[in-house]
């Protein structure tokens, strides 16, 4: 599987532009590195995120983000994991990941679990409350959603319904870039999947994001990272080394689940 991370610097409360924004680059994606996926970060259609007219600002429904994309992905024969984006729905906002398939298909809808209470996200989104696994080119994936990642139940339980793949997209700040380049790559290994990590860059507001988008194999080696400006990197996922890597330290076998107190 080969995926291209587009590591994108979107306007805040800018709509159209970052539609239009995100379109380009996904053809760009597509035109130069032939991928099977192509990612896109979190919220990249409002930015992370305008507390001023945000419920007139976020998707209704996904309906613009699947007219759009889903258009998208059937003309260019291409996989999006469209990231997030604020998304309006029976009277609340969430923070909604959407996946499309090569014939423009919504296959899986995500809304993020955990919601980053330090900036007040909770305040304006709603908790989300399942998690989502899908199949890409028969490759069983997950998604999660920036914060989600400080959170290693959530990866578990992906892993433990069989997923090889994870998706993680997200507007991480530079000052705590440290944070997520290392819990990516511990995701990546604890869990023995690879792990797309798409940042965004740029600056929104007061807040600098940090890029360093990795593409990070199960042994947790970075297969290759973004620096800190807009780019697409792209990597050739190996996947038959999955079975291998689990079977010579099989984790999962050696769980003691019956141990473990986590509620």
């Amino acid at each position: 599987m080969r995926i291209s991370c587009i590591q994108m610097n979107m306007k805040l409360a800018n709509v159209d532009y970052n539609f239009a924004h995100a379109q380009n680059l996904i053809r760009e994606a597509v035109a130069t590195e032939q991928p099977d996926v192509v990612v896109l970060p979190e919220t990249w259609n409002i930015g992370f995120f305008p507390k001023d007219n945000l419920t007139a600002l976020c998707d209704n429904n996904g309906e613009r983000t699947k007219q759009e994309l889903g258009s998208l992905a059937k003309e260019l024969n291409i996989n999006i994991v469209a990231g997030s984006v604020g998304n309006r729905r029976e009277n609340k906002i969430y923070n909604t990941a959407v996946v499309f398939d090569r014939e423009g298909l919504c296959i899986a809808e995500y809304d993020k679990i955990h919601l980053f209470t330090p900036l007040g996200e909770h305040n304006y989104f709603s908790w989300g409350n399942h998690i989502s696994t899908f199949k890409l080119d028969g490759v069983i994936c997950g998604i999660v959603i920036c914060y989600d990642i400080r959170f290693p139940e959530l990866a578990r339980t992906l892993a433990l319904q069989g997923t090889d793949v994870v998706f993680a997209v997200a507007q991480w700040p530079s000052v705590r870039i440290t944070h997520i380049n290392v819990l990516a790559e511990a995701r990546a290994i604890e869990n023995q999947m690879f792990f797309a990590f798409t940042n965004s860059c740029g600056t929104a507001g007061e807040i600098k994001y940090g890029g360093n988008s990795a593409l990070i194999n199960p042994w947790g080696k970075v297969l290759v990272r973004a620096g800190l400006q807009e780019e697409i990197i792209t990597a050739e996922l190996d996947l038959s080394i999955i079975a291998d890597i689990r079977s010579s330290i099989n984790v999962f076998r050696d769980r003691q689940p019956t141990t473990y107190k986590l509620d």
